[in-house]
């Protein structure tokens, strides 16, 4: 393993921490960007094994609302509801996520040019949902009825493919269905927790017999980068969001769409 590796796998990581929980497709950039980085992982495993980071950076910074949920969810209906809702939100990902895990690996994975135009799609839809004259219903992640989340957990599964945005595809199927933006977010958070870590584990479990050594070191590596950057994010999205809507990342999903295009005519 030389020394480009462990840079290329360092900025990776920083890029995944930044762009995981807001609406601009960690996966579609880590793609982009290894591509033109001459970047490959064994099995595409670095781009989801690193999402770990993520994981922890949101407990770390959740991890006061999460003991306070465990500890309030035997004697509050609300708090079992809740619970409730994220998990049920979470089975329509696991489900699809296992049936169709080879074909998004070796085809999805392996296609610049569909992130390319799911980013620039992603971004136009983003810049509509911000104009959209809404009246929410729901302002807090805690009254979302089990119906809506399930729903939510449905629009999540777009995020299969690379480019449209796990958080970007639960955040405009929760606007769409009534929820404000600051908690359509805050969901996305708590989605994240099951999700990527199903990811995690499944990913690990399908691709065990053909890590290395230095396979674990660069997703190490990768792994403390994307949680230090990770944590920075999760701390001030939401104040973000609620100043400034969806418009400044829709914009640069639309930027770096363009930039891959331009990339991939010039030198393919």
């Amino acid at each position: 393993m030389d020394n480009q590796t462990i840079v290329s796998a360092l900025i990776l990581g920083i890029v995944e921490g930044l762009t995981e929980f807001i609406p601009v497709s960690s996966t579609g950039h880590l793609l982009l960007l290894g591509h033109f980085m001459g970047f490959e992982s064994t099995g595409k495993t670095f781009e989801v094994l690193i999402q770990l980071g993520a994981i922890l950076a949101i407990l770390t910074v959740y991890s006061a609302r999460l003991w306070t949920l465990a500890v309030s969810m035997p004697s509050d209906a609300a708090s079992r509801r809740f619970v409730a809702g994220i998990l049920l939100a979470f089975l329509p990902a696991a489900v699809i996520g296992v049936l169709a895990h080879d074909f998004i690996k070796t085809v999805l994975f392996e296609t610049p040019a569909l992130i390319c135009t799911m980013l620039i799609l992603g971004g136009f839809i983003l810049l509509w949902i911000d104009r959209l004259p809404l009246k929410p219903r729901y302002t807090d992640v805690t009254d979302y009825p089990i119906s809506l989340c399930l729903k939510i957990g449905f629009c999540q599964c777009l995020a299969m493919v690379p480019g449209v945005s796990r958080s970007g595809a639960t955040i405009v199927g929760s606007l769409l269905m009534g929820t404000d933006k600051r908690s359509a977010a805050e969901f996305t958070f708590f989605l994240a927790m099951p999700t990527m870590a199903g990811a995690f584990a499944y990913d690990l479990y399908k691709n065990r017999n053909v890590l290395s050594i230095d396979d674990a070191t660069i997703i190490a590596i990768g792994f403390v980068a994307s949680f230090v950057a990770g944590v920075f994010v999760v701390r001030g999205l939401l104040n973000f969001v609620t100043r400034h809507g969806f418009a400044p990342f829709a914009w640069w999903r639309i930027g770096v769409g363009l930039a891959g295009f331009a990339g991939l005519y010039l030198v393919g």
